[in-house]
């Protein structure tokens, strides 16, 4: 059963990031993500909305 909780590395494939850059993202709250005993993890929707988000902002300095 897919969850739709997603882990450093699927999000880091997803978004065609490293790992540390995934981490420092996180760490900065600029990538929405949430800790599960000690680790990150993230929603996909969350994601999702993230991405569309960097669209708006990359629009807006046009």
């Amino acid at each position: 059963m897919k969850s739709g909780i997603l882990t450093v590395k699927e999000v880091a494939e997803y978004l065609k990031l490293n790992e540390k850059t995934t981490y420092r993202l996180t760490a900065e709250g600029k990538l929405p993500g949430f800790k599960v005993g000690g680790s990150w993890r993230f929603r996909e929707i969350d994601v999702n909305r993230w991405i569309v988000a960097q669209f708006r902002i990359d629009e807006g300095s046009k």
